[in-house]
């Protein structure tokens, strides 16, 4: 089914045509039947900035993830789990799987996901989540309508790995629903980040116990050694390893997980790094630090640990670089963020040249025409600046202009680029320029409700893998909120990966 979905897709994706891109909407998806219809959180509010203030004290005093981490662990190996956080599926050989990355806001952007989700997914034996459960403080008490409800049709166990919005709640809801763990013992934390550090929400259990009915299904839990054992883990099958890390607020993995990723790794399998912060995004290189020296992406690119791919979430987009290393081998650099939170441009992304990944061999979602033209769109009305405003084939034509690159889809016919569109352009952000609107992550915190909409199309995405003895396969599947493409998913992306090797 998912290779027939698949040829089909790849002629009704935005590579092809706007409408593939969801551009001209005939009619709205089902999703809008299928999500809440009552008022979300807004970034705009004081309250929401005070409960999400963990990432500013982190940044001001200092991170304790890493020792918060380590009491949650020792906590969960009291409690007889896998010290080695093994999760060992009843898969063989041959199977596949479903991967979202931040995915629980909760509103339309996330629930357009879910109809070619749930198509696709059929048959799949699990699925995982790379970072940001739970929008915007990882509250246990949010889990109904942002994480049961939206999946409660997905008929297999879902993993997870915490992103620093799920550790604003001192990662207290995420153990609770993935690990089952209870809370831990509040312990002093002397000077004015013990004053101000949020703690954990009081979890209320019967509402939690009713949001669990949704996905109650014997089918869609993780029993025994399948259980999820903690915020970091490796899914384990015959032919692939699939390695989950957390990287806690500020990124940087502590001494006890190091050491347990240095193990893991020594397994003789291919494999895949899912991580909350991607390794390579906006042509730039970012590996997660390791707290006692060297980055992450030192154990991801030693031979010796046959690393396939690495994919991580936080940025609202899709994006792949092929590295290819020195010994002739090529590790697919992944970003995958869109499943569910507002968009992050892709029209601000350098023409790509990092690690020698050429521009032609680099692939995001959405492409950076159709980034530039929505962001126009958006401003050109919040604004009522209709001067803003570029048509999909004006964005097009001027991110061509602009990267120096092969148009990925020709427009329909000939655009004169004027004056005007280069002004709009370098206003929302297409070229560096000091004085630009929100577009990028920059503005995440305070102003990312400027970039929120409840409309198509919503460019979102999400991940299918295949896995055989031989070969994995990699499928990035779009999800604009329109009927058509809910019906038949657009194919963006594919990759296949010899696991011979």
């Amino acid at each position: 089914m998912v290779e027939v979905a698949a040829e089909r897709g790849k002629q009704l994706s935005s590579r092809v045509s706007e409408e593939g891109a969801g551009w001209a909407c005939a009619q709205i998806g089902t999703f809008d039947q299928l999500r809440p219809h009552r008022k979300g959180f807004s970034w705009l509010n004081p309250a929401t900035l005070w409960r999400s203030r963990n990432e500013v004290l982190a940044t001001l005093f200092g991170d304790p993830s890493g020792q918060v981490r380590e009491r949650w662990v020792k906590a969960q190996e009291a409690r007889g789990i896998d010290r080695e956080f093994r999760i060992k599926p009843p898969v063989g050989g041959n199977f596949s799987f479903l991967l979202l990355g931040d995915t629980g806001e909760g509103d339309a952007s996330q629930y357009a996901v879910v109809p070619g989700m749930l198509k696709l997914g059929e048959g799949t034996a699990f699925a995982v989540i790379a970072s940001d459960v739970i929008y915007p403080t990882g509250s246990g008490n949010e889990y109904g309508d942002k994480f049961f409800r939206p999946y409660q049709e997905y008929d297999a166990p879902i993993y997870a790995i915490p992103g620093n919005h799920d550790w604003y709640d001192g990662l207290g809801g995420f153990m609770r629903v993935f690990c089952d763990a209870p809370p831990l013992k509040p312990t002093p934390d002397r000077g004015l980040r013990g004053l101000l550090w949020r703690r954990p929400e009081t979890i209320d259990e019967d509402r939690l116990a009713e949001a669990r009915a949704l996905r109650g299904r014997p089918s869609q839990q993780a029993k025994g050694p399948a259980a999820q054992p903690g915020p970091y883990w490796a899914i384990e099958s015959e032919s692939l390893l699939i390695v989950g890390v957390d990287t806690g607020i500020r990124n940087v993995i502590d001494r006890d997980q190091t050491a347990w990723l240095r193990r893991v790794s020594l397994d003789p399998r291919p494999k895949i790094l899912v991580t909350g912060k991607p390794i390579y995004t906006g042509n730039e290189y970012k590996p997660s630090p390791l707290e006692e020296g060297g980055t992450i992406d030192d154990i991801v690119r030693d031979p010796a640990h046959r690393y396939v791919a690495a994919i991580g979430g936080d940025v609202h987009n899709y994006q792949r670089y092929p590295v290819e290393l020195d010994d002739g081998r090529v590790i697919q650099y992944v970003v995958s963020g869109g499943g569910g939170a507002f968009m992050h441009a892709t029209h601000t992304i350098e023409r790509v040249d990092v690690q020698g990944v050429h521009e032609d061999a680099f692939k995001c979602y959405p492409l950076r025409g159709d980034s530039l033209s929505f962001y126009s769109q958006l401003y050109a009305k919040r604004l009522r600046m209709r001067w803003l405003c570029l048509t999909p084939a004006e964005a097009a034509c001027i991110m061509t202009e602009r990267i120096k690159n092969e148009p990925v889809r020709t427009p329909a016919g000939p655009v004169r680029i004027t004056l005007r569109m280069r002004w709009a352009a370098r206003l929302l952000g297409a070229w560096p320029w000091p004085l630009r609107l929100p577009v990028d992550r920059v503005f995440h915190r305070y102003l990312s409700e400027l970039s929120d909409w409840d409309t198509p199309p919503f460019f979102k995405q999400f991940l299918h893998a295949t896995v055989t003895p031989q070969e994995l396969t990699l499928r990035c599947f779009a999800a604009t909120g329109c009927l058509g493409q809910e019906l038949n998913p657009p194919l963006e992306d594919e990759v296949r990966i010899d696991l011979t090797r």
